[in-house]
């Protein structure tokens, strides 16, 4: 696969058709806690993400919010990055791929320098 083909990542169906992934950009296995707010709740559900990537994440729960669903985000890489995404995806008993909808510049860039330190270190021997 060449450099430009990886934007263009494709994965299979029930029905062995091929489709474009959605995603913008590529997901590393990173797990990092995770604080989530739902609406209309000050408590905050606590887990990890199973993996990671600037524009979004997906979290492993046995009880998944609803597609659509917009949550408050507290990701710890180095400190707190705050987010705010929606449930693209909804596995029952498994989890939801979120979507990160709006996030501040320099939360941006530290979630951006987090995760280029950690494919460094993955891609060292």
């Amino acid at each position: 696969m060449t450099d430009s083909d990886q934007s263009r990542s494709y994965s299979g169906d029930s029905s062995g058709e091929t489709r474009p992934a959605k995603r913008d950009s590529v997901r590393g296995k990173v797990k990092v806690p995770v604080e989530l707010f739902a609406p209309g709740s000050d408590v905050p559900l606590r887990g990890a993400t199973s993996d990671l990537s600037e524009t979004g994440c997906y979290i492993e729960s046995i009880f998944p919010f609803s597609i659509g669903t917009i949550l408050e985000m507290s990701l710890q890489v180095d400190g707190p990055v705050l987010a705010l995404g929606e449930v693209v995806t909804c596995d029952p008993q498994v989890g939801n791929g979120i979507k990160f909808t709006k996030m501040l510049p320099e939360d941006h860039e530290q979630l951006r320098a987090y995760l280029e330190t950690a494919q460094q270190a993955k891609d060292e021997p």
